[in-house]
């Protein structure tokens, strides 16, 4: 029995350590990427790093929901302090005050390790007629929510004196702060002009649009440290927000001389300060442990089921504890216990044999998703992951993007999601009330901790695109279609979609002479068309919110009220019958303007709608969405063009479809790790949206696979394109069962869908 245990433990060691050296879940950066570095990130679903070229900068981070609430403006991110920055000056300047240029860092590489979600950055430091190999590894841990560490190496080629500092950075509040809760948008561009930026597209890297995303402020109340201990701690608060605290733990080598150790507290750093003594040709190994916290409250939690008790309150000298433990357990089992909670992650994987890039954008769009998922909470995920692009707040890309991608590979982490929304239906109502209808009315941009409205005023006319609603409806009833758990939908799942149905009955028009539901005064999901009456996707996303509260009573013993059903029944879904192909809205509104989308007709298609329609009209849709952006699009959205491989794929056009993949790796994917952003153009980066749009293009487009009241099922004929051999969705779950489902070509060349359980 020792044998086989040694031997199946020997075997997956073996697996773990051919993943992590599979090229698909690594990300390079080298030297011809300093001018166009667009920053990644190190998270774990509850704080983050942002990256950086040296690997050694003050970075940005973030928490989960932790949002600043200045007045005047909307809630945004409120930056913590800075924890993963370390500095070393060999004598000359400091390393992180260096400019970035080949002949100084030489031999440079900055690798994103995927499968273990590390960031390792390596080069010899040449400066001031003095050299220095670094290496630099850091992690965000994802077994133990509160911890990360980074673990600075260096080798000096000279003899001498060097100077080490272990910083928590703590930021300064963004100047200018806008008032943008109140600005209209010739006020708030007015004020962005005023202030001497601008709006327009920014060039590579500018990863944000600092004009506006800025982040939040984080308040620190309290802070010290011990040079004798090697230790910093420090409390905090978010604008008028909540409480977190930081602590940091620094290890040195055993054998390391240290000439001085001091203790800096100023108004913009924490930190402890080294002089040591180094010997040529020596490494020393530096490492800096941090625990963060924030209010004890995780919503939608139990208790008792939550990783490391993260229900407790916390200050900053029960975070140093934290720390201090981790400092005991030693950077190399931190990492170990992360990187296995990584590898379990990967063992549900998207899997393309024909396609390196493919393979490659797969990988980095589900490491993102991952990074931003938590377990047991009913948080929110940010538009833009624990970055302040959109302010950090929650759209309709949770429930209508991210979720069906999280759905199938990773319920549990798809479960807060929906929970939210349960968490957050009384600001729900109270909005409903403001506008005169009934129910709930979700905003467009919620506040992440509070579900509150946050949208900016400028974008006020936004209230409008009430599609959210359905959308939230509808990913409610999928979360039950895919777990089959009845006792959450009695308890959570239902009273969210009866109120969102109450909502529709009360916002629709009955045309009597027409005997048909009508829907006025919206926003398509085409923008710039506000204020329309019966936009399609709209209409059609509403009528199957109708039809899932009806379904939904029947489940749970509750009695459904018939309006829902007369309503859905005669809701009309704006058709050009002449063209046979459906109208993006009324046909008394042109369809004339210039916009990211062209037309959102392939919207109807999207996997958790799926309009259903003749096989003639949704070609017919697909050939005018291209057509459209041809003629009516420019600089293209991300979240329209992922979904068009979903659509190609459902009118059996496996050509057309794995074009649009090879599409969306060009000018969307920003060097060096594969960040996507909301258009070539513009920048604005991070969108969830956008990977997980990329990911449903496999899960649901080229299987197929649909998950309704049949189940998971082969809704449509599986495509392949040419230069594929196969697609593997490995370990995927539905109704508490795992199965492996793949997409081949038999001997015939006939394309087939094979599901095996496991």
């Amino acid at each position: 029995m020792k044998r086989r245990n040694l031997a199946f433990i020997s075997l997956l060691l073996s697996n773990a350590a051919l993943a992590a050296t599979d090229p698909s879940f690594l990300l390079t950066g080298t030297a011809k990427d300093f001018d166009a570095y667009f920053p990644s990130y190190l998270a774990n679903g509850w704080f983050s790093t942002m990256t950086s070229v040296r690997g050694t900068e003050p970075n940005m981070a973030y928490m989960v929901a932790f949002m600043d609430y200045k007045q005047d403006d909307i809630s945004r991110p409120a930056a913590i302090p800075g924890w993963s920055e370390i500095d070393y000056n060999q004598g000359g300047g400091w390393l992180n005050s260096t400019r970035v240029a080949p002949h100084i860092f030489t031999d440079y590489a900055q690798t994103l390790d995927m499968h273990d979600a590390t960031l390792t950055t390596s080069y010899r430091f040449v400066y001031a007629n003095k050299a220095t190999d670094v290496k630099v590894t850091t992690f965000v841990s994802q077994s133990a929510q509160h911890l990360a560490a980074t673990r600075l190496s260096i080798t000096p080629q000279f003899d001498g004196d060097v100077q080490i500092t272990f910083p928590i950075r703590l930021w300064s509040e963004h100047a200018p702060r806008l008032p943008i809760g109140k600005l209209t948008g010739d006020q708030m561009i007015a004020s962005v002009i005023a202030s001497g930026q601008t709006l327009d597209n920014k060039p590579i890297p500018y990863s944000d649009r600092e004009a506006v995303w800025y982040h939040g402020v984080t308040r620190v109340s309290g802070a010290d440290g011990d040079a004798k201990d090697l230790t910093l701690w420090l409390d905090g608060r978010a604008e008028q927000g909540l409480t977190m605290a930081e602590a940091a733990a620094i290890s040195l080598p055993k054998d390391l001389t240290v000439v001085d150790a001091k203790l800096e507290k100023s108004e913009v750093k924490l930190s402890l300060n080294l002089v040591a003594k180094v010997q040529k040709g020596k490494t020393y190994t530096f490492t800096k442990y941090v625990a963060i916290t924030r209010d004890g409250r995780v919503p939608g939690a139990s208790p008792s089921k939550i990783q490391g008790n993260e229900s407790r309150s916390y200050d900053a000298k029960a975070t140093l504890t934290l720390a201090k433990a981790a400092r005991s357990e030693g950077f190399d089992k931190l990492l170990a216990a992360h990187q296995a909670a990584w590898h379990e992650l990967w063992k549900t994987d998207i899997v393309v044999d024909g396609d390196a890039n493919v393979q490659k954008a797969i990988h980095s769009d589900l490491y993102y998703l991952l990074s931003n998922t938590t377990v047991g909470t009913a948080w929110a995920m940010g538009a833009c992951a624990l970055t302040p692009n959109y302010a950090g707040h929650a759209f309709w890309d949770s429930d209508a993007w991210v979720f069906p991608a999280l759905l199938l590979l990773h319920p549990e982490r798809a479960k807060p999601i929906v929970e939210f929304r349960h968490r957050t239906m009384q600001p729900a109502r109270e909005r409903a009330k403001q506008y005169g209808v009934k129910g709930t009315m979700y905003p467009w941009e919620s506040d992440p901790e509070t579900g509150v409205d946050n949208t900016p005023h400028f974008a006020y006319d936004v209230y409008r695109e009430i599609h959210v609603n359905a959308d939230i409806a509808i990913a409610q009833w999928q979360y039950w279609l895919a777990s089959g758990d009845k006792k959450w939908l009695h308890d959570s799942g239902w009273p969210v979609i009866r109120e969102i149905a109450e909502f529709w009955k009360s916002r629709v028009t009955y045309d009597q002479g027409r005997d048909r539901y009508e829907i006025h005064h919206v926003t398509s999901p085409d923008e710039a068309y506000n204020d329309v009456p019966n936009d399609s996707f709209t209409n059609a996303a509403a009528q199957k919110a109708l039809r899932i509260a009806v379904a939904t009573a029947g489940l749970v013993g509750e009695k459904a009220d018939p309006a829902w059903a007369d309503i859905a029944q005669k809701m009309y879904i704006p058709f050009d019958a002449k063209n046979q192909r459906h109208l993006d809205f009324d046909e008394t509104v042109p369809h004339d303007k210039i916009t990211w989308m062209g037309s959102s007709l392939s919207w109807l298609s999207y996997p958790n709608l799926d309009l259903t329609m003749s096989p003639e009209v949704r070609k017919n849709n697909y050939d005018f969405q291209l057509h459209e952006l041809k003629v009516h699009g420019d600089d293209p959205n991300e979240m329209m063009m992922v979904m068009l491989a979903v659509h190609a794929s459902s009118i059996g056009n496996y050509q057309a479809a794995g074009e649009w993949v090879e599409r969306n790796l060009v000018g969307f994917l920003k060097a060096p790790f594969n960040v996507r952003t909301e258009t070539v153009a513009n920048n604005a980066g991070y969108i969830l949206a956008t990977s997980a749009g990329f990911i449903q293009s496999f899960l649901y487009g080229f299987t197929g696979l649909r998950i309704d009241n049949e189940g998971l099922h082969e809704a449509y004929a599986p495509t392949l394109p040419a230069q594929w051999k196969s697609l593997k969705l490995q370990n995927v779950a539905f109704r508490g069962q795992r199965y492996d489902i793949s997409v081949e070509r038999d001997a015939a060349g006939k394309t087939t869908l094979k599901k095996k359980k496991r």
